[in-house]
């Protein structure tokens, strides 16, 4: 640890955008949702939510949805016109399917799931279930790209999947409303969004990218760029429609996803992308285990994971002493909307004050994973320490 004592690193939270991926051309993929007959994008997955309500005809009825939710998908779903109610997630992001059940009433019109991370919900017991009660299951992917339960590709086992794209892919933007099944709804193409956000948003994931790879050089001239370009933003007064908000927003449910985006998104090695996030994945299960017990002992076969689910005692210092080493670790859903009793689900709310999002994702080397490792048991460690003089 004390080699790295006055090293910073550069790890962002998501990939980062290389130059070539600008030019590539990819081969058709296998994966979900891009091999999908019946598929529609979108800007963001949560105007995928939207229109799934409407186009499922759910408004006025409710919608069971996980009680462990991010937030955004509640606003879009309770915005088309739906109401939410909520059924149990353990500590282990185990869905209670008996709970699901338990709470079906006359006024149940759909079901929802979740998979976390990439790690697969019960999509098959929910699947039975929804047929039992003659009602849809809406598959939530947006965590979940490229993943698999075993064989079966997440988002494929539900009547819709939703899918966010640039969380796992160094898009600037992208959503997907994929409709399994022989019924056919008329979906309007929905218009593509300003070119200005868009290559606002590509820019920023270049030059993120210039930072990883160029060291001090590369962030001192990210730093500069940066500087000038938000000068030139605010003369020209441009719009820039961000990603990763924390709110459903009506203005932006019609925009779609840029044909630029979607380039991009086609010159991605799906399958390389998979084994690299597995392999930091596992890098870390093995170097962290001893000093976090790990939310999950394995990585099921399939599973692309989205990012390494760190459980701390003190998410506030243990965030700050990863920040302050260039680690851009993320507090993974700390609050619960407003429309969820928070004290009917003590496990839940558990989880929210204690899960950090560690990043595993393809930019990272194996040894930009030994240095990752070596940073979390140092802020793990030195937590547990001040808690232990402050007790």
């Amino acid at each position: 640890m004390e080699a790295l004592k006055n090293t910073r690193l550069f790890v962002p939270a998501l990939p980062t955008l290389w130059p070539g991926m600008l030019l590539g051309r990819g081969e058709p993929s296998g994966f979900m949702p891009f091999s999908a007959p019946n598929v529609r994008w979108f800007y963001f997955a949560r105007n995928a939510v939207w229109l799934t309500v409407k186009m499922l005809g759910l408004d006025k009825g409710e919608v069971l949805m996980p009680a462990y939710h991010h937030g955004v998908e509640v606003e879009a779903v309770a915005d088309a016109g739906a109401t939410p109610r909520f059924y149990r997630v353990g500590s282990r992001w185990d869905v209670d399917v008996e709970d699901v059940e338990r709470r079906i009433g006359p006024n149940t019109k759909a079901l929802y799931l979740t998979h976390y991370a990439g790690f697969p919900g019960p999509a098959e017991e929910m699947r039975r279930i929804a047929d039992k009660h003659g009602l849809p299951l809406i598959e939530d992917c947006a965590l979940s790209l490229l993943s698999a339960d075993g064989s079966v590709p997440l988002g494929t086992t539900g009547d819709i999947g939703i899918f966010c794209l640039y969380k796992t892919l160094p898009l600037p933007h992208g959503g997907a409303l994929v409709v399994n099944g022989p019924r056919q709804y008329s979906l309007p193409e929905p218009p593509t969004p300003p070119i200005t956000s868009t290559l606002s948003h590509t820019l920023s994931a270049l030059l993120q990218n210039l930072e990883l790879r160029g060291g001090r050089f590369g962030r001192g001239l990210r730093g500069f760029i940066r500087s000038l370009g938000k000068g030139a933003v605010k003369a020209a007064d441009i719009q820039r429609v961000a990603t990763g908000t924390q709110h459903f927003d009506r203005r932006h449910v019609d925009l779609g996803m840029s044909p630029f985006a979607r380039r991009i998104a086609q010159a991605q090695d799906l399958e390389a992308i998979v084994e690299r996030r597995r392999r930091n994945y596992f890098f870390l299960l093995g170097r962290l285990r001893d000093v976090s017990p790990p939310l999950f002992n394995q990585l099921p076969a399939g599973v692309s994971p989205l990012f390494y689910p760190l459980v701390v005692e003190d998410k506030a210092e243990v965030l700050a002493r990863l920040h302050a080493r260039g680690i851009e670790a993320i507090d993974f859903w700390r609050h619960m909307h407003p429309a969820c009793d928070a004290s009917a689900f003590p496990e839940v709310m558990q989880s929210r004050r204690s899960i950090v999002e560690i990043p595993c994702h393809q930019d990272l080397s194996p040894e930009v994973m030994a240095e990752v490792a070596l940073v979390v048991r140092g802020a793990l460690t030195q937590d547990r320490r001040t808690r232990k003089h402050a007790g």
